[in-house]
């Protein structure tokens, strides 16, 4: 069966092709933008989002924790324990051991220092933070409720007693040590030698 076609009318012409505008062969849907849908969008989109993530946990409140956590002495109230195995061990040139002895000796006063503390923290931190909890905020409240309002009834009742006392400072105590002050003052000592 033939068609009356000749192989000339169904050429393709690859020059005008690359003339024209290229069409592409997928268009992403509507709202999503361009670039988005090829590999190095992606990717520029993933670079974008994580670079985005850490403002976004600054204003979580898991920012605080991971502060917490990698920051645990901010003031520096424990200067004094960053001790290092050179600050309590140190050999002299004149009188040294084997290297790989000093070497081990390192490694393990660091690792067992290390995990001790991990240990004795695991065992002990939990407790002692409930107990330091509960003492500072009955020292808290204490001092809230209790020892100020006592300051304070204290100072207000105490404030004749401030009258007088000075009243009595003034009349009696201050002119004896101003005349003691006068008397001792003419006194002078000369030094002579025999």
């Amino acid at each position: 069966m033939t068609t009356g076609r000749t192989p000339a009318e169904t050429r393709l012409d690859l020059e005008d092709i690359e003339e024209q505008e290229e069409t592409p062969l997928w268009v992403p849907p509507l709202g999503i933008p361009p670039g988005r849908h090829t590999a190095e969008g992606l990717l520029e989109e993933v670079v974008e989002v994580e670079a985005e993530e850490p403002a976004q946990e600054e204003d979580s409140t898991h920012s605080d924790t991971r502060l917490l956590v990698k920051d645990r002495d901010p003031r520096g109230v424990n200067k004094c324990l960053k001790v290092t195995f050179e600050d309590v061990i140190a050999e002299p040139p004149s009188v040294r051991s084997f290297d790989k002895v000093w070497l081990w000796s390192h490694a393990l006063f660091e690792v067992s220092r290390l995990w001790c503390y991990r240990l004795i923290s695991l065992l002990l931190a939990v407790p002692i933070s409930l107990v330091a909890g509960i003492l500072f905020a009955v020292l808290s409240c204490l001092h809230i409720w209790l020892i100020m309002p006592c300051m304070q009834l204290f100072l207000i009742n105490m404030h004749w007693v401030q009258t007088v006392w000075g009243s009595v400072l003034d009349i009696a105590i201050a002119p004896f040590f101003k005349s003691m002050g006068m008397c001792c003052g003419s006194i002078n000592v000369r030094l002579a030698r025999d």
